[in-house]
């Protein structure tokens, strides 16, 4: 049959007129094996020579049977061979094995029974410096036979492998008589009965004759119950004299235990005096000798209940031996009978250099038949009969496999082509739609710097909030897009933590007030002032997280809170913040604990810093709203999804915020959880890994704008504020925003800690800031302490309110010259209000979205633009937006048109490009305006053109900044590529544009 295959197999190489046929056409391809390729070269070659040979003979039947007849011989014979080969090797492997199996499983037993006694050792160790301190060290004695005998007992579980314990004390033959006569009995030996053995029954130390007259005397005055019977241990003299002279446990030769009659062992420790030194020598341990403590095992049945614990203790045999003299080994447990040769030898280490004992071990039955041995080479020849089969089915099933690839190739293409289509609708989607919104937007904007009265004015400020909440709404269904096609990116750049909270305080206040809900941040003071990562994508988490709070919170407090997350781990303070009984405004909340209770950081704190470098950070948003049901807890990150259809009619939303949030924090390799009760309040919590920015060596742009400058710090810069607060973590908000001014704080809790502060001589306080809640809860107090601050350069007073009402006033009604500062706290809006009420510094100081115009206008006035864009309503928009700031603006409607004016020499400073347009785009007219600028540069270079001709400028680069209305990375990435210089977003916003412009203008 194999002969057959095989002839069947070279015969399929040949065609019909006899040319041969290359197999690895349909093999493995062009990524198959190159061994395996020359392996079937030889063997086409080798059947060639073959089939050669036979068609030379017409045919002869002879000499082809004779020829298969003995390949097949050959092929017989040579596996044969290799079954045998395989046949001794499995046999010689299961024999190592067997012997690995013994070693292990009596090098276990060994460590097991050394493991033991070593920790009985150490407890009978332990023992006597018990007594060294309690017998010999108090007089009188603390300890007594009772005492001594009771405490063993109790104690015996801590030493498992004795079988009892006793204290024998040193007396001198000349303190023998008053040893005895204090004692009331006579000292005894024991080593006649080591002759004649008596039973426990017929033992009585009574019986026992006096010991004879020594040098010295061990006699036995503490004994536990079961070893009470030995009176004396001045028979083990040797073992006694090395313990005393070596300070270490010493053990007996294997020997007959009284009573029981089986072998066992004594491990002698000698007990010193309590001054003796470390380092002293064997006459110095000599003389300080005051007793032995003797610990009695019984071998035979210690090894016995170790066997015992062991499953496997039935199929070998154990023997331990005393093998100090080599000779002559004194078996202490075990037998010799066996049928295995196999035999493997643990050493026994017990504490005692001194004595040498082994454990050798030996299978109890004889190896079984090696039927894996046999089976497998029986099975080889099998194989090798089926390895022709299994190669034919191999090369269908190659073939096969590559005529998928291909088609999975082919399907590829479509899906990237489809990849690409989509991307390219969702940048055009997004383009479309918020073109006509920048026109709205940008006209609603020039309207409202026109004379309005209020009633249009407030028109045109909701048409312009609804037109705001639609490209908000654009935008998270874009984001959403993007994550589900793994399209969405993280920036990398530097930005202002605390900056950025304050710009979505802000964004938040007036809501906050509406309601009377009392909103702020805390920030910890090992939180780095500079990050580097996505400050865009940070600021969306935060303001989905407390735009919900706001949207379900109509009392209470909204907290959020940014800490380290091995600051969380490691401050107690921190974890228990926000109990119940300390909160912003008093009423309960989530523990925040239990939002983070399942995320891996804390489970798993080494992998918590990948870098060096890296931040590891942790937010929390808590609330007092109404809670999430149990129910739809589950459901919470679900895009689309909300609480339920009234929640929708109720409070609006399209239910994808914390969805987006929540892969915004898997992209910021973080983690995002949350806790609720209905009717307390939800703390959400999310981490986030950034990199600190304070030292890294690499240049990033700057994101944020920051009101309070180190010219606004320096001028409170050594001051010192009083707060007056009962709520610590109130109090705590308000300090860490005082302080970010260079102020020094003190907080207080009520009138008379206030009063005493003040008084102080030498704590000169510049200012109070007293909150709401204390100055209406006692308004006598209040007036009393205004009266008894002092006429003589008071401090100046001001009133943290958290209600608009209030607040709106600017002072409350009264004699009092109070400041009303409203909630919640910012660091700039804060530093102009302490500079308006004390009269220092810049008192005009603008507010978080004064600086950016401001700073536009001086950047901008008199630079001359050009503006291109196909869309007349965009023109308009950009022109006015650009105007305002005073630039002198140029409109084109055409990229050509843009390629002309831009064509040295002109006169523009800047060019503001759209992207998409007829005829040509702008990615294509900027590579062309760039083309031109470098042919110019490169003939002024070379001098082959004057530069005087061209306004003097050698090297012309005009920027160019891209008008995008769509929000996809790949068009951010093309308007770099094609040599624009930044782009910026439709509609137009101050900050955006003044940060992009600050790049080219100074």
């Amino acid at each position: 049959m194999l002969c057959c295959w095989i002839a069947s197999m070279i015969s399929m190489n040949w065609s019909i007129n006899g040319e041969f046929k290359d197999p690895k056409a349909g093999l493995l391809g062009d990524s198959g094996s190159k061994m395996w390729f020359k392996c079937w070269d030889e063997i086409s070659k080798y059947s060639f020579k073959i089939h050669h040979q036979y068609y030379q003979y017409i045919g002869s039947k002879r000499v082809g049977k004779s020829w298969w007849r003995k390949l097949l011989f050959s092929w017989v014979i040579g596996w044969t061979l290799a079954s045998i080969w395989i046949f001794c090797c499995m046999s010689s492997q299961a024999t190592e094995k067997r012997k690995e199996m013994l070693a292990s499983m009596c090098d276990e037993r060994a460590r097991m029974l050394q493991d033991q006694f070593n920790v009985s050792m150490n407890h009978i160790q332990a023992l006597s410096i018990l007594i060294s301190t309690f017998h010999h060290g108090k007089y009188p004695s603390a300890i007594d036979q009772r005492t001594f005998a009771r405490y063993t007992e109790r104690t015996a579980f801590e030493r498992p492998l004795t079988s009892g314990v006793a204290y024998a004390v040193r007396v001198l033959h000349s303190e023998r008589e008053q040893f005895e006569r204090q004692q009331g009995w006579t000292i005894k030996r024991m080593d006649t009965l080591e002759q004649n053995p008596v039973h426990k029954d017929d033992y009585h130390p009574d019986f026992l004759e006096p010991s004879p007259i020594q040098e010295e005397y061990a006699p036995v005055i503490f004994a536990q119950d079961s070893v009470s019977h030995v009176v004396s241990i001045d028979e083990d003299r040797e073992n006694v004299l090395r313990a005393r002279k070596s300070g270490k446990g010493v053990l007996t030769a294997p020997f007959r235990l009284l009573k029981t009659n089986r072998l066992g062992v004594i491990l002698t420790f000698a007990v010193y005096k309590r001054d003796l030194p470390s380092n002293a020598g064997h006459n110095e341990r000599i003389q300080a000798t005051d007793g032995y403590l003797g610990g009695v095992f019984d071998i035979e049945s210690l090894v016995e209940k170790l066997l015992q614990q062991l499953a496997s203790k039935q199929t070998i045999l154990v023997n331990v031996l005393d093998t100090t003299n080599q000779s002559y080994p004194i078996s202490m447990y075990g037998s010799n009978a066996s049928n295995d040769g196999l035999e493997h030898v643990s050493h026994l280490n017990f504490g005692d250099p001194f004595r040498k004992h082994e454990m050798r071990c030996r299978f109890k039955q004889k190896p079984p038949w090696p039927w894996l041995a046999i089976t497998t080479s029986i099975g080889i020849l099998v194989i090798a009969l089926l390895v022709g089969h299994i190669f034919h089915a191999t090369v269908n099933r190659i073939a096969k496999v590559e005529d998928d690839c291909h088609k999975m190739m082919e399907l590829k293409k479509q899906a990237e082509a489809a990849d690409v289509a989509k991307s390219q609708f969702l940048a055009t989607v997004s383009h479309e739609i918020r073109t006509p919104m920048n026109g709205v937007l940008g006209m609603l904007d020039m309207l409202m710097d026109t004379d309005l009265d209020v009633t249009q004015l407030d028109y045109v400020r909701t048409a312009q909030a609804s037109g705001k909440a639609l490209v908000a709404l654009i935008n998270e269904v874009l984001d959403q897009a993007k994550i589900e096609s793994g399209k969405l990116e993280l920036e990398e750049v530097q930005f202002d933590l605390r900056a950025i909270l304050d710009d979505v305080l802000s964004l938040f206040s007036g809501k906050s007030q509406d309601k009377g809900v009392e909103l702020a941040v805390y920030i910890s003071d090992r939180v780095p002032d500079m990050l580097i990562g996505d400050p865009g994508r940070f600021r969306q988490i935060i303001t989905n997280l407390m735009g919900n709070s706001i949207k379900f919170t109509e009392k209470g407090h909204i907290l959020v809170t940014v800490h380290l997350v091995e600051e969380v781990i490691d401050s107690i303070e921190v974890e228990t913040e926000s109990s119940s009984k300390n909160t912003l405004s008093g009423f309960p909340v989530a523990d925040r604990r239990q939002s983070w209770k399942g995320f891996r950081t804390f489970s798993q704190e080494g992998s918590m810093h990948p870098f060096s470098d890296s931040i590891n950070l942790i937010v929390s948003v808590e609330d007092t709203g109404v809670g999430i049901p149990p129910e739809a807890q589950s459901r919470v990150f679900t895009p689309f999804m909300q609480v339920g259809p009234s929640i929708s009619r109720t409070h609006g939303g399209t239910g994808i915020g914390l969805s987006i949030s929540k892969c915004l924090v898997g992209l910021m390799k973080g983690e995002i959880g949350f806790v609720s009760i209905p009717k307390i309040g939800s703390t959400f919590t999310f981490t986030a890994i950034f990199t600190s920015g304070c030292s890294s060596s690499k240049e990033y742009k700057s994101q944020q704008i920051n009101c309070q400058s180190n010219t606004v710090s320096s001028e409170f810069h050594g001051m010192r504020a009083l707060v007056m607060d009962p709520r610590p973590v109130r109090a705590k908000v308000s300090k860490y925003h005082i302080q970010r001014l260079g102020i020094h704080v003190e907080v207080v809790s009520d009138w008379k800690q206030g009063l005493s502060s003040i008084s102080r001589a030498n704590n000169a306080i510049h200012m109070v800031l007293i909150e709401q809640e204390v100055w209406e809860r006692d308004l006598k107090s209040s007036g009393l302490f205004m009266e008894k601050i002092g006429p003589a350069s008071p401090p100046k007073v001001f009133l943290l309110s958290n209600s608009i009402n209030f607040s709106r006033g600017n002072t409350t009604p009264g004699a009092y010259d109070l400041t009303v500062i409203s909630k919640p706290l910012r660091a700039s809006m804060l530093a102009a209000s302490l500079q308006r009420a004390m009269g220092i510094g810049n008192k005009g100081n603008p507010c978080n979205g004064e600086l950016p115009s401001l700073s536009l206008r001086n950047l901008l006035l008199g630079r001359k633009i050009l503006i291109v864009d196909d869309n007349n309503v965009n023109l308009k928009v950009a022109a006015g937006a650009l105007k305002k700031y005073g630039a002198d603006v140029v409109s084109a409607t055409r990229g050509i048109k843009a390629i002309e004016l831009l064509t040295p020499p002109h006169h523009f400073d800047a060019c503001f490009m759209d992207i998409q347009m007829p005829e040509m785009d702008g990615f294509e007219a900027t590579r062309r305006i760039r083309d031109v600028e470098q042919n110019i540069s490169n003939h002024i270079k070379f001098g082959e053109i004057s530069v005087d001709d061209y306004n003097n400028v050698s090297n012309w680069h005009v920027p160019i900044l891209a008008m995008t209305a769509d929000v996809i990375q790949a068009t951010h990435e093309e308007c770099l590529r094609c040599g624009m210089d930044g782009y910026v977003s439709k509609p137009f916003e101050a900050e955006q544009l003044y940060r992009e412009v600050s790049r080219f203008f100074h």
